[in-house]
């Protein structure tokens, strides 16, 4: 009887879930085991003095774990998944406010939380759950006629800001900012409201970089090398714009690239410009134009949902993807200041594979066809 259940759930769930999102997903997931393999066995081994698979291996563990949860949030009734919205989002604040008081140091970053068997990074797990908490807040009926909405959702977006401008963090703090906008604006708030936040946030911003220029400084000093080379260290991002000059369209070939042995991690952060030169500029692009599939087959589905609330959920998701690698994208290509982004299911990082995998769960539930569901 019980198996006669599970293969009732099985048949039931592989019939309603969009089958070509999950299939981009998996792909990204499996080119991410594939160029951590490529990107990082030389570190371990040469230059840290570990087993050759060390990171690659806990890759694929992280991998692995990434899947059982995306598989298991898009298997959940969706109107439970929503009730869970609220409590995990106030869990991963809890853990992002705990960051400054017991959090683990790096490179003069304080940004995890040491977990015994691995460092966590919050605000990973926070964004797809900070995105879902604004869509619920901005289609709230008893906030329907009424602008409040607007300033709860500001006030949230404000809260998350001041503990990653503290640790620092400036690149997910951009993520948020500009994902919060498209979010709000398509939820039909008018552009003077959107003005008006953008507003308040930079004089916030100018007053921290006045107030405590010794804390905040780095943020002009990244604008100022952007700007003016000659005036601050760009090594990173020259050295990443430089990789991918070198790899062409067609690459070094695999293992060939200097990249990940020349820029500390390069793994991470300019994962891109390392795939482009080992594997060329055509490799890249496809891989982008992955991410912008997805997109496109979540605004898609857009148009065959009547919630409102599931609708401008999956716009802000679908905002949070593309931004995310286009910032990514944006830095390995020297087109914007250096941010410090991973590149969602493909950079090397625990907490970036499973907030990767929390935002694809989530829009392969939100995407299922409801016609095959049965409560």
């Amino acid at each position: 009887m019980q198996e006669k259940n599970f293969k009732f759930i099985f048949i039931n769930y592989w019939r309603s879930i969009d089958k070509k999102i999950l299939f981009c997903f998996l792909i990204l997931f499996f080119l991410g085991l594939f160029f951590s393999f490529s990107s990082t066995s030389s570190l371990a081994g040469e230059r840290l003095n570990k087993d050759y698979y060390f990171f690659f291996t806990k890759h694929l563990i992280f991998t692995f774990f990434a899947l059982g949860v995306m598989i298991a949030i898009s298997i959940l009734k969706t109107k439970l998944l929503i009730n869970l919205i609220l409590p995990l989002f106030i869990i991963s604040f809890i853990s992002l406010a705990l960051v400054p008081i017991i959090g683990v140091e790096v490179k003069g970053a304080k940004r995890w939380l040491d977990l015994y068997f691995f460092r966590l990074q919050p605000i990973e797990l926070l964004k797809p759950l900070f995105i879902l908490v604004t869509v619920k807040i901005l289609t709230m009926t008893r906030f329907q006629n009424s602008k409040i909405k607007y300033i709860l959702s500001f006030i949230i977006l404000t809260s998350v800001l001041i503990l990653l401008i503290d640790q620092p963090d400036l690149g997910q703090s951009i993520l948020l900012i500009t994902s919060w906008i498209a979010t709000v604006f398509i939820s039909g708030v008018s552009l003077i409201y959107l003005f008006i936040f953008f507003s308040i946030f930079l004089i916030f911003l100018g007053s921290l970089l006045f107030i405590l220029p010794e804390k905040f400084g780095y943020i002009i000093n990244r604008l100022v090398a952007f700007i003016d080379p000659s005036q601050g260290d760009k090594f990173q991002s020259s050295s990443a714009l430089d990789a991918i000059k070198l790899g062409g369209l067609t690459g070094q070939g695999m293992g060939e690239g200097i990249l990940k042995e020349s820029v500390p991690e390069a793994h991470t952060d300019y994962v891109i410009a390392v795939i482009s030169e080992e594997y060329g500029s055509i490799v890249s692009i496809i891989i982008i134009t992955i991410f912008l599939y997805i997109a496109l087959r979540i605004i898609k589905n857009c148009f065959n949902q009547d919630d409102q609330y599931i609708k401008i959920s999956l716009i802000g998701l679908a905002t949070l993807l593309v931004f995310q690698t286009f910032i990514h994208a944006g830095v390995n290509t020297n087109l914007i200041p250096t941010t410090g982004m991973t590149l969602p299911f493909l950079s090397y990082g625990g907490s970036s594979l499973i907030g990767s995998a929390i935002l694809a769960g989530l829009v392969l539930n939100y995407t299922k066809n409801k016609v095959y569901l049965y409560d």
